[in-house]
Formats: C-alpha cells, structure tokens, sequence
C-alpha cells in the first residue's frame, strides 16, 4: 500500500525546487548589468516513480509520481558564438590599435597645413627667388637663411615627435606583455578553483563567467584557442572542466599551450639588440621574438635562447590578427628575406622615408651651393648651407639636419651668384630655386649634370626615385592617408560584426529583466500551489487521523 504521507513529500520537493528556481531567477536579476554574466536557470527533472521495479513491488496500474527536484544550476551559453565572438575581438583589436598609431602619425605631420614641411619647403624656394631677385639685399639673404632654418627645424620636430610615438608603442609592447602574463595566471588560479569545486558535484557558474572575460580579454591581443578538460570525481553532466588554452604559430605551427589546469606559462618580448627586452627605451631595438617559458605553477621567468622555452618569431604571428601584432607593425620588427635582414614597421619606415628624403634634399642641394659664388664674388667659402651628416656614412638623416651657422652668421657666405666676381648676379640662387623642380632620378647618382653649363656632381647614395623633393614628401603623406582611410574602413567592418556577434550572445546568455519577471510570478505560482498542496494533504491527513474510527461519537 502507497504511504499515506506520499503526497506531503512530492509537494515538499516542488517547494524546495520552485524555492531554487526563484533564488536563481533573483540571482539573474541582481546581475542584469554585470559585464560578462551569463543567465542561469534551473533544470528540473521528475523524481522516479513509486513503485520502483523488483520482485517483490506492488502492482499498479502506472507509475505514481513522486515529484521533481532541481538536478542542476546552468548557466546559458553557446560556444559556437563564444568562439565567433573572439575571433572578431582579434580582428578589432588590431585594427583599432592600428587607428590609433596612424591617428597619431597624421597629428604630427598635419598635412596639409601652414605650418607643415610642404610650406616651409614652398616658402624656402620662394625666399631664394626673392634673394635672385634681389643678391645684394641682406634681408632677403637673412629671410632664406630663416627659412632655411624653419625647414631643418620642421624635418627635426617630426622626427623627434614621431620617434616620441614609437617610444610609447614600446612601452605599450611592454605593457601588453605584462597583460598576458597577467590574464594567463588569472585563468589558471580560476582553473585551480573549478578543479577544486567540481568533483564535488557543485557547478561554479560564476567562475565559469569570470574565466570568460579573461579569455575574451586575452584575445583582444594574441589569437588563441580553447580546449575543455574534464575534472573527473563526481562532477556534474553540466560542469564545464578547466580549460586548456594553446597559441598556434602561423601559419601550420605546432601549437604552444600557454595554460594547462593551474600551471601557465610566462611570455617576454626580446628585440635584436643583444635580446634587451623591449620598453620603448631604444628605438633601434626593434621586435625579434616571444619567449614562452615552460608550464609552472609558478612558471619559471623565460630566457632568450633557453632551450627549454619556445620562441614566436614576427612570421609566426598570424597578420592582422590581435592588438599585440598591430603594436608591433606599428612599432618595428625584424625581418629576414632572402638572407638580408631589415626592419620593418608602420613608424621605423616612415622615418627611414624622411631620412631619405632629407639626406637627398641636403646632398643636392650643398651639391649645388658649392658650385655658386658668395656675394663678395668668390666661390664658396662655405659650401655646405646644410650640416649635420653622420661623419661615418655620410648620411642625413631628418633628426641631425640643421643649417650651417657660419652662414647664417654673415648672410653674404650664401652663394647666390653664377660667375665669379659678378657681386650683383644672383642666377644661381634662381637655379637653387629651381631644384624644386627636380626630378630626382634614381640614375642620376652618383653622374654628372649640368645646371647653367656648371658641371655639378650628384652624390652617388641618393635617389627620390623619379620624384621631386615635394612629390617624394606628397607621396608618403599620400600613403599614410591611404593607410589610415583603410584602417577605419576595417575597423568599422570590425565593429559592425563584432556588433551583430554580441547582439547574438546577449540574446542567448545576457538577462532580459521582462523574462525574469514572468519566470518569477511563474515559480511564486508553482511555490504557492505547492504550498496548498501541501495544505490539502494536512488536512487529509488530520480527516484521516483524528476523524476516522469515530462513527457513534
């Protein structure tokens, strides 16, 4: 025969399920605004019916229920997503690292504008006209020499100004390594807990949710990938396991877990100076590899060339994929080629560009100069207007350019005329002007051309392939603004699917407080019809205890 206080028990587990059901329902309306919560519910299952089968059970027409319980608390998640959801996190962060670096090249160049190197290179030749106009006037000498001055002074405050930049991209590199490394021990000491908790039957949601946002965050600089490891002992079918997380070297590289449970490794950033970390403090310490030191817990500090740590050369870093791969091509980097090794970066190469230009700008043009005569009709007792060549290569460079202060002392030692003892001739000023108009051929280094019938000698390292000194500085403004326009194409590209990818998470794991409010008044009338079953059953019981058997009473 069935217990009398059979239905007392079913409808007490319904209260105690329909209890934890409201208690969740509160939990994910208290976290509605919590970044990286994802909603929980309750999944309930029938508890086996009465009779259970064996020899000797009653027999009844079916089974009789016996209630529900609450078998587990899950959070609502869709890995598929989740793992879309990172993969444009790289795209975007790199690109928006991108924005910002060539955002910050277009500050400093600011072209084009009055105070740019394009007008001081236009008001330069116009002041040398002024002083073939006008040779013997020592005002219109001084005015080119200060605009002589202004011009050096506009290549040395973009150099200075663009190395500042790089110089915090360094640190930024710097900074973003120490991000790593910070984010691996995190998701490895949650691991540490789940591994801890799980075996025990429990799932931590809430860790799980944590662990998350670390690993979305930790894809906002590298690319990597996931893999979940089950705790084993009495872990629940809904647990989640620790995770194993793994870098894959581009493009069909082994792949390097960086953590395994709660040991994690630890990454440092060497460049080819002597592998001297990079922090932005030199600039000619460009990027050469990550160090990935060996699993730990704690992991052991990585040393370059350690044969117990891996190492991710630039080519093994996926392009266009994570901020840390945009703060290196922003920054510089090493690359070998067919044997030859040279640096490559958005900055060191806009630099390389403006030392090219200077250096041929500088040569040519003291080329020239020496070739005129001083106003007092004798050639040039100065023949260099522009100083500042590296004393070893020859070279100019954008940083140490500036103008001979000999000359700018006594305007007259500019040489502005054609002939020799011609005082009041200054065609050869006009024919300084001129070189604006120079196409400088990379053929032509290096020979000799003739300009007004004076043979002058093209330094033989220089060359603006083809171009004028402005069309040569024209372009490379032109390529940066081609540069930056498809950067913010790409990035809003990014932002628009990354948008729609968070709009397909939140509807599935983010907290919707209209559908919490319905679930709430669903389990209150679930709790309250279980609280008067309960009721019924009382009052059936104390029918049958104090009311039977007492017939003539």
């Amino acid at each position: 025969m069935r217990s009398t206080f059979m239905g007392l028990e079913a409808s007490k587990r319904g209260l105690f399920t329909q209890q934890t059901a409201l208690y969740t329902t509160g939990h994910n309306i208290s976290n509605a605004n919590t970044l990286g919560y994802s909603r929980q519910r309750v999944n309930m299952q029938a508890t086996p019916g009465f009779p259970t089968a064996g020899l000797n059970s009653p027999s009844y027409p079916g089974h009789l229920g016996t209630g529900v319980e609450a078998t587990s608390i899950q959070r609502i998640r869709d890995e598929f997503i989740d793992r879309q959801y990172r993969q444009e996190t790289n795209k975007l962060g790199y690109w928006e690292s991108r924005t910002k670096a060539i955002s910050q090249m277009e500050d400093v160049l600011s072209e084009p504008s009055e105070f740019g190197i394009n007008q001081a290179f236009n008001d330069f030749w116009k002041a040398l006209e002024d002083v073939g106009a006008n040779p013997e006037d020592t005002a219109a000498r001084k005015v080119a020499l200060s605009k002589a001055q202004a011009l050096a002074e506009a290549f040395n405050y973009n150099d200075t100004q663009l190395k500042a930049i790089q110089q915090n991209l360094g640190n930024e590199i710097n900074v973003s390594k120490n991000n790593i490394n910070s984010l691996l021990k995190q998701i490895a000491a949650i691991n540490k807990q789940i591994q801890e908790v799980e075996p025990n039957g429990y799932v931590p949601n809430d860790l799980y949710d944590a662990r998350d946002v670390l690993v979305d965050q930790l894809n906002e600089f590298i690319p990597v990938s996931i893999e979940r490891v089950p705790s084993g002992g009495l872990a629940s079918d809904v647990a989640e396991g620790s995770l194993t997380i793994k870098f894959t070297p581009y493009p069909n590289g082994d792949p390097i877990t960086l953590v395994s449970g709660k040991n994690y490794v630890e990454i440092s950033i060497t460049g080819n100076e002597a592998d001297k970390d990079i922090n932005g403090d030199s600039l000619s310490n460009v990027f050469k590899q990550i160090n990935v030191s060996k699993l730990g817990e704690p992991p052991v500090k990585p040393i370059p060339n350690d044969p117990d740590s891996e190492t991710i050369s630039y080519d093994e870093l996926e392009p266009s994929k994570g901020r840390f791969v945009s703060l290196i091509d922003s920054y510089g980097y090493e690359q070998t080629v067919a044997g030859v090794t040279t640096v490559k970066g958005l900055y060191p190469e806009m630099l390389a560009e403006f030392d090219k230009l200077v250096n041929s700008f500088a040569q040519l043009f003291n080329a020239m100069h020496a070739e005129g005569y001083q106003l007092d009709g004798k050639k040039a007792e100065e023949p260099d207007l522009f100083i500042g060549a590296d004393p070893l290569t020859g070279k100019f460079t954008a940083a140490s350019i500036k103008v001979n202060e000999k000359i700018v002392k006594s305007p007259s030692l500019l040489a502005a005329s054609s002939g020799e003892g011609e005082e009041g001739n200054g065609k050869w000023a006009i024919e300084l002007a001129n070189l604006q108009k120079f196409n400088f051929d990379d053929s032509k280094a290096g020979t000799t051309q003739q300009f007004m019938n004076k043979n002058v000698d093209i330094p033989g390292d220089i060359g603006l392939s083809g171009a004028t000194f402005q069309s040569y500085y024209q372009g490379m403004i032109g390529q940066m603004a081609v540069d930056g326009q498809e950067s913010i194409r790409l990035q809003t590209n990014s932002e628009s699917l990354l948008l729609n990818v968070a709009n397909n998470r939140a509807s599935m794991s983010s907290v919707s407080l209209d559908e919490e409010m319905t679930n709430m008044i669903t389990f209150q009338q679930a709790y309250n019809a279980n609280a008067r079953m309960i009721t019924v059953v009382d009052e059936t019981l104390d029918k049958i205890i104090n009311g039977m058997g007492r017939v003539g009473l």
